[in-house]
């Protein structure tokens, strides 16, 4: 018996989790890549998000050599490339070569934003960058630049939430929180953030975009639970969350945005992360 059919038969006892692992080996390529659409060549966001689904499964990688020889190959030439090439190699237990750190550092030192112009989109792109930014920093040992604390918050806005003009929303606050424990800012100082994200907490699952929307989606349910769990607070409601996200898994295994979607890698991710955590409380 292989570790394959080992893992089939232990999470026999759990038909979600085991699911999700059939539904995670049906999207890895000859190549040793993964891609969420089955007919398109492996990228490097679906193959980061793939090992990181084994990897939170607690199982093995399967044709693991050719995913490193994969990622190896792998053109470096924007931050989206970077980041996730170097933390699938990290799932790997790769090291970084030297490319990453000298990225790292020679994007820092510019002191220049990862996009531009005011445009909501382009700003939000921002935080999301400078996270990536600060999270490869922290896997290559590069210390960050002083002006990253004082960015974030100037993007802090009354109601405790972070986001674009005075308008906050749960992704948003996500980035800040996560980025400025990074710097080593004292999450306690962010009572109010803790505040905001518990006004995007549904007592019927999940988590919304903003205070007063209805719909909760996979995706602001992971940040919600991942910026709780940063400032040091719990989810009020663990088990209708958990019960939303479940109904969220398709018959493929995989799990969509809402109860309606389509299965990706990326909130298959998320929602078995959030499970977990939630399980743990």
């Amino acid at each position: 018996m292989n570790d394959f059919d080992h893992g089939r038969i232990l999470f026999g006892v759990k038909s979600w989790e085991s699911n999700v692992f059939d539904y995670v080996l049906s999207h890895q390529k000859g190549d040793g890549g993964y891609t969420f659409v089955q007919r398109n060549e492996a990228n490097a966001q679906d193959t980061y998000y793939g090992l990181a689904i084994l990897r939170l499964l607690d199982m093995p990688l399967p044709n693991v050599e050719k995913t490193v020889e994969w990622l190896h190959r792998f053109v470096l030439d924007r931050i989206y490339s970077y980041y996730y090439v170097g933390k699938a190699l990290s799932l790997c237990g790769e090291n970084l070569d030297d490319r990453f750190k000298k990225y790292v550092v020679s994007t820092m030192a510019s002191k220049r934003r990862f996009s531009s112009g005011d445009a909501y989109i382009e700003l939000a792109s921002e935080f999301q960058f400078t996270h990536m930014i600060l999270e490869l920093a922290n896997i290559v040992g590069v210390d960050p630049t002083d002006d990253l604390e004082e960015w974030f918050l100037e993007h802090k806005n009354p109601d405790g939430g972070f986001g674009t003009r005075r308008q906050s929303d749960i992704s948003l606050t996500y980035y800040s929180v996560t980025s400025l424990d990074l710097l080593r800012f004292d999450m306690k100082s962010l009572r109010d953030t803790a505040a905001f994200v518990r006004t995007c907490e549904k007592p019927y699952g999940g988590f919304t975009v903003v205070p007063y929307s209805f719909a909760p989606y996979v995706e602001y349910t992971y940040d919600g639970i991942m910026a709780f769990e940063t400032l040091g607070e719990q989810s009020r409601f663990p088990s209708q969350t958990a019960d939303f996200l479940l109904k969220c898994q398709n018959r493929n295994g995989g799990f969509a945005r809402t109860d309606l979607g389509v299965s990706t890698l990326e909130n298959t991710f998320q929602a078995v992360c959030v499970i977990q955590k939630l399980a743990s409380l």
